[in-house]
């Protein structure tokens, strides 16, 4: 017996119903609204310091036109405050499915315009749960970050528990071959500061990002020393920019400036690969054809300058870079360029393949070799081929460098 439905969508009950579902539809976007409207009262300190709002940050990151998909935008409704009209929902976390350079993506954001991106219990629970499906549908995670940590005056010892949770997740996901992708907007304490540290790719804003387990309040209060925010910095990213790029060795990538650090989160020529695709994307194979056997680089076409490139005198410098971009397709991301700067690491293509370049410009040291494994293993993560252009004596020597483990971090090279 089939079916007959006998409902009149049209019928005064129906529209009655749909009025009343109507009305709850726009208390759940009043309610969203509540927290954008909260959150942009911290607008003019945002323009003084040069930034977008973290709604702004995310809607500067994701595809323009492409569908997208808000998670847990109730999160902690009613819990800060009995007083439903007081209030603020969200847990302090922006979270959603979106488009970055056309691949579908996780994107976490630090509402920091509400308590300076403090966290929340709630909005930990939010950042768990986006974890745990970005994860599951295997999801690039990319997570923007401008946090002062734990609200230390809300937090229950319960919540470092979580807090926990949150930094394994991280690493999960990055074991699983899932990039991890971190833009520091602005400083990131405690908790924050582990963010950054536990990415597979971290962007710095330039003259704004920090990171420290302990401001100076907390320092002071903690083991009376006294310091200014750059002397705790872990160190930021200053003009001309170093920091992190020649110290710490954490940020491959940076921003120009707090206003556009959202645009540059997808770091990479061409789209940001899915995790688990293969090499090839963006351009066509046959728009750049390799020379067929026999054939040298330099016999004519695009190439035929690197036989003036490379000295005839082996004891004669060259920089590899120029060899980099005479190989590869338009537009090269040169990873860490201040860290580590006699070792050369590079994404391109070639071909219209998605590459890794590895090179020197002088010995491998300790530095050098920490920045190969790190770029080794980000270019298995995204399933991109090496290519490994020689130009070393070998690892340095020397009683500093021994010191230092070079045994022990050029092994780590080798074993990547």
């Amino acid at each position: 017996m089939r079916f007959a439905p006998s409902w009149d969508p049209q019928g005064a009950q129906a529209r009655q119903r749909a009025e009343a579902m109507r009305e709850r539809v726009a208390q759940l976007r009043a309610l969203e609204q509540r927290a954008a409207d909260r959150s942009a009262q911290s607008r003019a300190m945002f323009e003084r310091r040069g930034q977008l709002l973290p709604r702004e940050r995310v809607a500067l990151l994701l595809d323009p036109g492409r569908p997208r998909l808000s998670l847990c935008s109730l999160a902690g409704y009613r819990q800060d405050q009995k007083d439903p009209e007081a209030s603020v929902p969200g847990g302090g976390i922006i979270a959603g499915i979106g488009f970055v350079s056309g691949v579908r993506c996780m994107v976490v954001a630090s509402d920091s315009g509400i308590e300076a991106g403090a966290i929340r219990a709630m909005g930990l629970d939010k950042v768990l749960r986006a974890q745990e499906i970005a994860l599951q549908n295997r999801l690039p995670f990319l997570h923007l970050v401008e946090s002062a940590g734990a609200n230390l005056m809300k937090y229950r010892v319960e919540g470092f528990v979580l807090g926990g949770a949150l930094f394994r997740n991280l690493a999960r996901l990055s074991g699983a071959g899932i990039p991890v992708i971190t833009v520091q907007h602005g400083s990131g304490t405690a908790g924050g500061a582990y963010m950054p540290g536990l990415s597979d790719v971290v962007i710095m804003v330039r003259g704004r990002s920090r990171a420290f387990l302990a401001g100076p309040p907390l320092l002071k209060a903690a083991t009376g020393e006294v310091a200014t925010e750059e002397d705790r910095a872990a160190p930021r990213c200053t003009r001309p920019c170093r920091g992190w790029a020649s110290t710490g060795g954490r940020r491959p990538a940076r921003a120009g400036d707090g206003a556009g650090g959202g645009g540059t989160a997808g770091p990479h020529p061409g789209p940001l690969p899915r995790a688990g695709e293969g090499a090839s994307q963006g351009g066509s194979p046959a728009s750049l054809p390799l020379p067929r056997a026999g054939e040298g680089w330099g016999e004519g076409g695009a190439h035929e300058d690197l036989l003036g490139l490379m000295p005839a005198n082996l004891r004669e410098p060259v920089d590899m870079r120029e060899l980099i971009h005479r190989l590869a397709d338009d537009g090269v991301l040169e990873f860490k360029a201040l860290y580590g700067p006699h070792t050369l690491c590079a994404q391109g293509s070639i071909a219209g393949h998605a590459v890794g370049f590895i090179s020197n410009n002088g010995p491998i040291d300790v530095a050098g070799a920490n920045k190969a494994t790190h770029f080794i293993q980000w270019m298995c993560q995204l399933g991109h081929p090496l290519v490994y252009l020689q130009n070393t004596t070998g690892y340095m020597v020397g009683k500093e460098s021994e010191q230092g483990g070079m045994i022990k971090h050029g092994s780590k090279m080798i074993r990547r």
